[in-house]
């Protein structure tokens, strides 16, 4: 046996960066979710955390934060079109704001695929949610993926 396979092998960088997004994503939404629920704006929140995080705020926390804060009308918009039935105000926060970062990422960040965006949001809902919310969140994205280009 070689002294390379004893050794640790490294997830390939694509992961890496991945899951350094996925924490990131995490944290956006607690971002959000604070915000939708204290009614406070989101930039403040991040601007506090910034301050006194351990540890810090990552860079693309900050960008999610800020793009949903910039669209924040539009995926709104977007949300109420393709939630079926579904009032944003009856919406769960934890769902609303999953959603609207997934919609941000789909709609506005070019170096994210669909769907990884789709799929992380989703994961979120697993984690965060409650057990009917992955499915309604995959569906309303979904819905979005199809019509964006159009």
């Amino acid at each position: 046996m070689s002294n390379d396979a004893a050794a640790p092998q490294q997830p390939p960088a694509r992961w890496r960066h991945s899951s350094a997004r996925g924490k990131a994503r995490k944290r956006a939404l607690d971002v959000l979710y604070e915000s939708d629920i204290r009614g406070v704006d989101p930039r403040d929140v991040v601007a506090f955390r910034r301050q006194r995080a351990e540890p810090p705020i990552a860079d693309y926390t900050v960008v999610l934060v800020e793009g949903v804060c910039d669209h924040r009308t539009r995926i709104d918009e977007l949300l109420s079109t393709y939630a079926e039935g579904w009032q944003l105000s009856r919406m769960p926060a934890v769902d609303r704001n999953i959603m609207r970062l997934g919609v941000y990422e789909l709609m506005w960040c070019e170096d994210v695929p669909d769907p990884v965006a789709i799929d992380e949001a989703v994961s979120l809902a697993k984690e965060l949610s409650t057990e009917d919310s992955p499915g309604f969140i995959n569906g309303v994205l979904g819905r979005l993926q199809l019509v964006k280009d159009l």
